[in-house]
């Protein structure tokens, strides 16, 4: 009984300390200058006096060869190089575009296109042979050097989650024989730096709190900067690196909490360390995210495929932009483009089909990208007749002005812009918006009044009633209905080839952004062009449009249920390898690349994931019944690893269970780099009591079977060529489409 007693007792407080690291044996700890060894137990004791470096210089050397071997193999645009070789060579030929991630890795990109000598001319089409004296293998190398970096970055962090060498080494081990890592790295692409800025923060916190006990210090200092700074390029390569955002905010709210409950901490201490914070892991990252866009605009200076997604204010300050010569003023006759102000709007558009229900009139929608079919006159408004002969306009134009009643034609179809009482296809609760008639027949309800909102900019130019082009705000409400031209960015089925709708809002909500319009193309030979500098771009304004944009059509790409997409895969086909992804075409007489990830690493982390969850719930249950095994300096520092490297893998996985856009299997890689972690972590904490000899066969028969299934896989990620039946017997799930194109 009192043996029962004594277990149940709170185990006493200690301090923790990380376990000694025993020095190896027989070879003395402790190189001695002026002794002769043999020359093999020389190297070896300078290896064991030295395995600070000469473990990472080891790594690191085998990071870089596996990476950089036979990365010139494929000569041809490699899966999604068309996107991303495509957006580097806007860079060098300084034509903007639009993309839904931040443009930090796609200027990285378009340096290496620069290094590896394209003269901008490759348009990186998917699957097309790569041109002479386009030096590829550059370019791949660039992006493979991040892919590099994250082998000994794994080792240095989990050094400092107090793991052993051996357990260090397993985890830099499985990263660097991770195919899937390894494939990924090797082509142009973003996520080589994705990785790397993620693991590089996940580093930065673990250095910075470790220098937690010395508060305000230069490394304390240094580590905290340091960690803003990764935390703003990772941002700033692609929105997922907003998850490593979020990994760090749970830190620093637990730190701060934990602060806050120190009594013995002055208050102005405590306020020192809230603006420290909000400085190095706010300011500091939302900086360089700002940064990388004042690049992005300076550099992309010319008009290109980008331009519409962006503020008409915006596009004439491009050059060659065809904004660029616009009249001020808007007049009857002008030929005009009008662009929704809303968020992520378009430009008014219309074609010839028609609405398979409703009205069965033309079609009218919002498109973003440039075409003749967004093109529309200003007419005068329509009288009481259904029938008008089209009247010129006089030479002298006249300008419209707020108030006015217009008519707007379809300049390629005639049909005049319409409303009736007719539910709207999808938005049912909107009349509905068609083109009806042409120049000289139609009704009154093609009649829209036109009421100024307010001016872009800070200073109009002309008479406060005149309509100016890019600068001026305006709704269009319908006279007949009493209704206001929308666009809420909701999109039509496939029949309306997935463009936003286009309806008149009942609701007359006057603050509506997507009620809003301005003019954006401007033709009229009887009116001159706008004076050179009278309009200007605000930059915060151009970076709220612009992520607006990437936001809106982000959240645009969802699955489509028509399409048997067998690049695509769902979060939960990810943890446990259940599906491969086919990079390139699969002919016999093609290098050909599949992304698989290497079935140990992904199996065992997701199962140490799993494990630390069990593990860690035991533990708590135990001691709610005062049962105690673990001390509790030693619990707290179990937990608190094993904690921060579950967040940072459920943190990167779980928000794409709730996301609608179409996924695929390379999101679950930086959930998969912290998940890595957790293996030798469990496998050091489950063998603490073993003896060193039995700890040591343990890791090393883990680290040998990394190796050996990694050798197995390897040349899917190097590329093989020939009949892949050759390799069929890596096909160890039968829903890899290694061998045929489906999935089972």
């Amino acid at each position: 009984m009192d043996s029962v007693k004594r277990r149940h007792r709170p185990a006493p407080e200690q301090v923790y300390e990380p376990t000694p690291e025993k020095p190896f044996r027989p070879v003395p700890s402790v190189y001695q200058p002026n002794t002769r060894y043999p020359a093999v137990n020389n190297a070896v004791v300078y290896c064991q006096t030295n395995y600070k470096v000469v473990i990472p210089a080891v790594l690191t050397f085998l990071a870089f060869w596996t990476r950089f071997r036979s990365i010139a193999r494929a000569a041809f645009v490699v899966w999604d190089e068309a996107h991303f070789g495509k957006f580097a060579t806007y860079y060098l030929n300084n034509e903007f575009y639009f993309d839904v991630h931040p443009p930090l890795g796609k200027m990285l990109n378009g340096f290496a296109v620069a290094l590896a000598g394209s003269d901008g001319t490759f348009k990186f089409e998917s699957g097309a042979d790569f041109p002479e004296g386009l030096h590829y293998g550059v370019m791949r190398a660039f992006n493979a050097f991040w892919g590099a970096l994250m082998v000994p970055f794994a080792y240095w962090t989990a050094r400092e989650l107090h793991m052993s060498p051996k357990a260090s080494i397993l985890a830099a081990t499985m990263v660097l024989c991770d195919t899937a890592l390894l494939c990924i790295s090797r082509f142009v692409l973003l996520d080589s730096m994705l990785l790397f800025f993620t693991c590089s923060s996940f580093f930065c916190l673990t250095k910075f709190h470790n220098q937690r006990h010395q508060p305000f210090s230069d490394d304390w200092w240094l580590w905290l900067a340091l960690t803003g700074v990764n935390l703003g390029c990772v941002s700033s390569v692609k929105w997922v690196g907003l998850f490593a955002v979020a990994l760090v905010g749970c830190y620093t709210i637990e730190d701060l909490w934990d602060k806050l409950g120190d009594l013995e901490m002055p208050k102005t201490t405590y306020i020192k360390h809230w603006v420290a914070r909000i400085v190095c892991l706010i300011i500091v990252p939302a900086l360089i995210y700002m940064l990388t866009f004042v690049m992005h605009f300076a550099v992309l200076f010319r008009s290109g495929p980008g331009d519409t997604q962006m503020s008409s204010l915006f596009q004439s300050n491009l050059k060659g932009s065809p904004l660029e010569n616009n009249p001020l003023e808007l007049a009857y006759g002008s030929t005009v483009t009008l662009k929704n102000y809303g968020y992520g709007g378009g430009l008014l558009h219309s074609h010839v089909q028609l609405y398979p229900e409703g009205s069965k009139q033309q079609q009218i929608t919002c498109y973003h990208h440039r075409d003749d079919n967004n093109k529309w006159i200003v007419k005068r408004k329509r009288s009481t007749s259904d029938l008008e002969e089209e009247t010129a306009e006089p030479d002298k134009p006249q300008l419209v002005q707020n108030g006015e009643v217009i008519r707007l034609v379809h300049e390629r179809t005639t049909r005049n812009l319409h409303s009736h009482p007719v539910k709207a296809p999808v938005t049912n609760s909107h009349w509905e918006v068609s083109g009806y008639g042409n120049k000289t027949f139609g009704d009154f309800q093609d009649n829209w009044k036109i009421e100024i909102v307010k001016e872009i900019t800070r200073k109009k130019y002309g008479d406060k009633n005149n309509i100016n082009a890019m600068t001026t705000l305006f709704r269009l409400r319908h006279v007949a209905q009493n209704c206001l031209l929308s666009a809420n960015n909701v999109l039509l089925p496939q029949w309306g080839f997935r463009q936003i709708e286009v309806t008149c809002d009942k609701r007359n909500d006057l603050n509506d952004p997507h009620t809003w319009w301005n003019i954006e193309e401007n033709y009229n030979d009887k009116l001159p062009p706008a004076p050179r500098g009278s309009l200007k771009s605000d930059f915060f304004h151009d970076l709220w449009t612009v992520n607006v944009g990437m936001w809106t059509t982000n959240n645009a790409l969802i699955p489509d249920p028509d399409k048997n997409d067998i690049l695509s895969s769902t979060p939960s086909e990810w943890p446990m390898a259940t599906v491969g992804l086919r990079m390139c075409g699969w002919d016999d007489n093609r290098v050909k690349f599949y992304l698989v990830g290497n079935p140990i690493v992904w199996w065992t982390s997701f199962s140490a994931i799993v494990g630390f969850v069990a593990i860690a719930g035991f533990y708590i249950i135990r001691m709610q019944r005062s049962i105690y095994d673990l001390p509790r300096v030693q619990f707290d520092n179990f937990m608190f690893m094993g904690k921060y490297i579950f967040l940072g893998w459920f943190l990167h996985y779980i928000p794409f269970f709730i996301m609608g856009r179409v996924t695929y299997l390379h999101h679950y890689f930086p959930a998969l780099y912290f998940s890595i972690f957790m293996v030798p972590f469990l496998l050091e904490h489950a063998t603490r009591q073993w003896n060193s000899r039995n700890q040591l066969l343990a890791f090393v028969a883990a680290t040998a079977l990394v190796i050996a299934v990694f050798l197995y896989f390897a040349p899917l990620a190097y590329g093989v060529k020939g009949p892949i039946n050759a390799y069929k017997g890596r096909a160890w799930r039968s829903t890899w489409n290694l061998l045929k194109n489906s999935r089972e």
